[in-house]
This record gives structure tokens, sequence and C-alpha cells, in this order.
């Protein structure tokens, strides 16, 4: 089942002429790790505040999507267009769309030691224009407020995931990248980070989200994209798949 985009739909994407439909859009993107073929002609749109599942198997491709979105240095994308709210990312490096309201947060958190809580909050809105301020952070996060002044990486693995969060939150954000949000996390943590998701969702932030717990991830999201060995393999709604045993067997093995 394939549903990637037909190339004759793609023939003058660069108007963004569809506008709400075109809040963030991928366009047969082809990134590589050296000469490792990775991403293979990647495409896909996302409405304002839509929440987006990319899933697949280990080695899919998924996590090397997200950071070709990011436009970190690697992986190397070679052909293809991004596009936010009419910008166009392609032609920028990791810094200057993040600045364009790009936050990705890594499986690997990125927590800064010897800082405490507040500290990371603090320097995540150094430059840049500022998102969430403080306040409004403790507020949707109140077990952080309990430990702003504890040195963040003394916290719990679930406590660190929801300062990566936080800190993607305290800077102006249009797109929210999510990479295994629930990687190593005891169930009822995994249930805390998926209560903080939902406010996401129900806020409106347009989020992204690379998950092999696929199924925690689908009932959060509207739409669902799957990925295998680089290619997009299925594009619908997150409920056909929860719906669909089939579809998860043959690609998500569950």
């Amino acid at each position: 089942m394939n549903v990637t985009a037909d190339p004759k739909e793609l023939e003058g994407a660069h108007t963004m002429s569809e506008g709400e439909n075109q809040f963030f859009s991928v366009r047969d993107i082809h990134a590589y790790y050296g000469e490792s073929y990775i991403v293979q002609g990647i495409s896909f749109d996302l409405k304002k505040g839509e929440v987006l599942s990319l899933l697949g198997r280990n080695g899919a491709g998924k996590t090397t999507t997200l950071r070709t979105l990011a436009r970190l240095d690697n992986p190397q994308l070679r052909s293809g267009e991004i596009w936010l709210d009419g910008e166009p990312l392609h032609e920028r490096k990791a810094h200057q769309a993040a600045q364009s309201g790009i936050q990705l947060v890594p499986e690997d958190r990125r927590i800064i030691g010897g800082l405490t809580v507040e500290e990371n909050l603090v320097l995540a809105q150094v430059s840049g224009e500022v998102g969430w301020d403080l306040d409004e952070v403790y507020s949707h996060f109140p077990r952080l407020a309990e430990r702003r002044k504890q040195e963040a990486t003394t916290m719990s693995g679930g406590e660190q995931q929801m300062l990566a969060v936080a800190r993607a939150l305290a800077r102006d954000i249009k797109v929210l990248f999510l990479d295994e949000p629930y990687e190593g996390l005891a169930p009822v943590i995994v249930q805390e980070i998926e209560g903080i998701v939902r406010q996401i969702r129900d806020i409106g932030i347009t989020t992204i989200i690379v998950e092999q717990n696929a199924v925690a991830a689908l009932r959060l999201s509207d739409r669902a994209v799957i990925m295998d060995t680089g290619e997009i393999v299925y594009e619908g709604s997150a409920q056909e798949v929860l719906d669909n045993e089939q579809l998860r067997h043959d690609y998500l093995a569950i």
C-alpha cells in the first residue's frame, strides 16, 4: 500500500498556494549519511495543529527523516524541499530552522549537565524568540517546578524527558519533533509523558512523533505515516492504522 504523492501534484509546490493545507510540507526529500542512501523520496503535508505519527520498524529511516527536517548537518539533504508556513527550510541550517520555529527533542534529550532545571530552561531562551515563559512552563510541568533548583541530570529519565519537552516549548515554536519520547521509561511514566503530549496537542502545536510504541503514539495522533527502508508505504488516518491489524502486522510487527 503505497500512497506517496503523485509527482504531478508536486509541480509548483514552491508557490505554497494551498495555504493552511501546507503549513508544514515535505517535498520529495532524499538524505544520506555519507554515501548511504537513507531517506528515499519522502513527501507529506501537515495542517497547522495536526499531530502526525511517523512509524516503522527499526532502521526504517524515521529518526533520519526527523533529523533531516530539523536541518541538522548529518544526514545530508541532497534534494527535495521543506516548507514551514511559507518559508523554505531546505535552504537553511539547523540554527536557522530553530529560529523559524522548528524544535527537535532528540532521543538522547541533550540535557545540559552541571546546570539546574531552571538554568536549562533559561539557557534555551538566550537566543531567538521566546516561547513559553517560566511561569507557563511550570504551570504545565508542575514536577519541574518542584525540581527547579535541582541539577537536571540527577533527575529520573521521565523527569528529564519532561525537561527536554519543556525546553523546546520555552523557545518560539511552530512545529515540535519528538524522537522516541517513551524510550526507556516505565509504563507509569509513559502515561505521564502521554498526558503532556496530549496537552501539547490540545494547545494546537503541530507535532511529529517518532515512537516504537506505535499504539501509544497513534492514540495521540490525527494522522500516520509508515516508513519502510526509507520510503513511505502508508499515509492516512491514525485511527485506520489502529483498526487495521494486517497493516500493523506487515509494517509495525504489532
